[in-house]
């Protein structure tokens, strides 16, 4: 049992994943129902963020891309945490709810990898979370300068890299978390 530890699944939502797919969509969101048995299996916490952008919007809340990707292996009693920024910790609710669980510890992926992933990841550590990425839970789609496989290989390589964060930072396969 790790009730210190919690996974944290970051904007996996229908309009992030359709109908332009990201890299490797759904390894992606098979990848991720893996990290969630392996966190059921361990009685770990399952925690959802889910991004509220303003109407008329693909993520608007109550819109059909707003909605947290059916393919996931969510339960009715996971926590949902909203947001409306790219850092899932801007505002207190996460943050809170992670305390209020005594959770000292976050694997995180989700979508998507250069904005709200890599916010996660920086924001949780500054918040003394100890954090494991995992590395090939985490996508987003092409840009303009780097194609998503890219952008994904690279962020890797930064966090793999990071020195000197304020709690321990890892970067594994989801096959690899114990």
């Amino acid at each position: 049992m790790r009730r210190d530890s919690a996974l944290l699944i970051v904007d996996v939502q229908v309009a992030q994943f359709e109908p332009n797919p990201p890299y490797q969509a759904d390894t992606v969101l098979a990848r991720l129902n893996q990290a969630i048995a392996k966190a059921r299996q361990q009685e770990m916490p399952v925690i959802f963020v889910q991004h509220d952008s303003p109407p008329g919007t693909d993520l608007a809340p109550g819109s059909a891309g707003w909605a947290l990707h059916p393919a996931l292996q969510r339960l009715p009693a996971d926590p949902v945490v909203h947001k409306t920024v790219g850092d899932s910790f801007y505002r207190p609710e996460l943050h809170a709810l992670l305390q209020q669980l005594g959770i000292h510890q976050l694997w995180i992926g989700g979508s998507a990898t250069d904005f709200c992933i890599d916010y996660a990841i920086r924001s949780a550590l500054s918040h003394d979370y100890a954090v494991t990425v995992l590395e090939d839970a985490h996508t987003c789609r092409n840009r303009p300068l780097l194609r998503g496989e890219q952008v994904v290989a690279h962020f890797n390589w930064v966090w793999r890299n990071m020195d000197e964060t304020p709690q321990a930072l890892r970067v594994c396969k989801v096959a690899e978390l114990d």
